[in-house]
């Protein structure tokens, strides 16, 4: 007898579960649409979504700039290959090379993991041309699931069951410049690091850390890549966080927030780095393809056009405070920067806090045990970051039972 479902939501998850692999839990919310900061499931429940699709939807959901300009390139031409041009990619690489106070080429491509695998080809063959062959991470990165990507990221569970993957990579303690001090010599083709760690649980290393790597980057002769995938274009009140420390990185890598949704990333090298690939040492299918491209370019104007760069700094100031504010047993602290931030957590109780938000009505993430993370839309209002704010003490009240 087949089982009486009772929820659309209910219908879809074991549907879900009759045919996806099991790389993903169970999602626990089927969405339907969206507006703005909010979204809806399928059973008609609003929530308020403080993750944005992991530091994506950078814009919110159906916002009419991002949806104008798929639409009006959908109706023209989706698609070309990398065997012709076309202008949509050639503006969004103008725009992107412009973030650097460097001449810079780049490479589009579909998402943050491919990024990084082009950035690290890069790094690999100058370092075969000049002898250097190691490459520095650090311990608790993360820089994508594919192969070359997921040699550099600085997680052992999401390695280990995967080896043997490319090696001579070498891992570090983040934020410790000693570290990367022993670690970077002549030897070294590339350091990889994020101005902050994401997936880490919104980790900030100690103030001038990137600096100091460019430094030691500089005195090796090695390249630095710095992954912006999750930091880059807004989430932290700027375009690059490296560019506003004053650190011109040899590659940026970027994906995420630049698409407010498309599937879409980048590769901005400078100097030596920007002239090492000829044709045919990489390419793609579908990256760069034109509907993604205006859908960037749509992000890139809206930030401008409606100053959201000093918007995520003055509300996610606005939450800081807020949270610094609040005295709860659960609560152990905050830490982050623009509309990226993290609540650590006295217990590791992080999956039942995301619960028991979502039972109040928001989306956030339970990025480590006892770390919950938030990237909301770049469009959050302070009326509606304020909403959570208020409801966070009934929310670890709820957990913490």
């Amino acid at each position: 007898m087949t089982a009486v479902v009772g929820t659309r939501t209910e219908a879809l998850q074991a549907r879900w579960s009759a045919v996806m692999l099991g790389n993903y839990g169970l999602p626990p919310v089927a969405l339907e649409r969206g507006s703005g900061s909010t979204v809806w499931d399928v059973d008609g429940r609003a929530y308020l979504d403080l993750l944005a699709g992991i530091a994506v939807s950078s814009l919110g959901h159906a916002h009419p700039a991002i949806a104008e300009a798929v639409a009006r390139q959908a109706s023209t031409l989706v698609h070309t290959s990398n065997l012709a041009m076309h202008e949509p990619g050639i503006e969004l690489a103008e725009r992107l090379a412009a973030m650097v106070p460097a001449p810079a080429r780049v490479f589009l491509c579909q998402d943050g993991a491919t990024a990084n695998e082009a950035a690290l080809k890069i790094a690999r063959k100058r370092g075969n041309l000049v002898g250097r062959h190691r490459v520095v991470s650090t311990v608790g990165g993360f820089h994508g699931r594919t192969a070359g990507a997921l040699a550099v990221t600085g997680t052992p569970a999401k390695r280990e069951p995967f080896e043997p993957l490319p090696g001579g990579v070498e891992f570090v303690a983040y934020g410790d410049v000693q570290a990367l001090r022993d670690a970077v010599d002549a030897s070294t083709a590339a350091v990889i690091l994020e101005p902050v760690q994401g997936e880490g649980g919104v980790v900030l290393p100690p103030p001038g850390y990137l600096a100091e790597a460019r430094a030691l980057c500089d005195a090796a002769g090695a390249l630095l890549v710095v992954d912006e995938v999750q930091s880059g274009i807004g989430r932290a009140g700027s375009w690059l966080m490296s560019v506003d420390q004053g650190v011109v990185p040899d590659v940026v890598t970027l994906a995420k927030g630049l698409g407010g949704g498309m599937a879409i990333g980048a590769v901005i090298a400078t100097g030596e780095a920007a002239e090492v690939l000829a044709p045919g040492d990489h390419g793609t299918t579908f990256g760069g393809n034109p509907v993604a491209c205006a859908a960037a370019l749509a992000v890139i104007r809206t930030i401008e056009s409606e100053h959201l760069l000093d918007h995520v700094v003055a509300v996610g100031e606005r939450w800081s405070a807020s949270f610094d504010a609040l005295d709860h047993p659960l609560l152990a602290g905050q830490r982050g920067v623009g509309l990226w931030r993290a609540l650590e957590l006295a217990e590791p109780v992080a999956p039942a806090v995301e619960v028991a938000a979502r039972e109040h009505g928001f989306l956030v993430n339970a990025v480590r045990p006892g770390s919950i993370r938030l990237a909301p839309p770049l469009v959050l209002t302070p009326d509606e970051a304020d909403s959570f704010s208020a409801a966070l003490p009934a929310i670890l009240d709820a957990a913490g039972q």
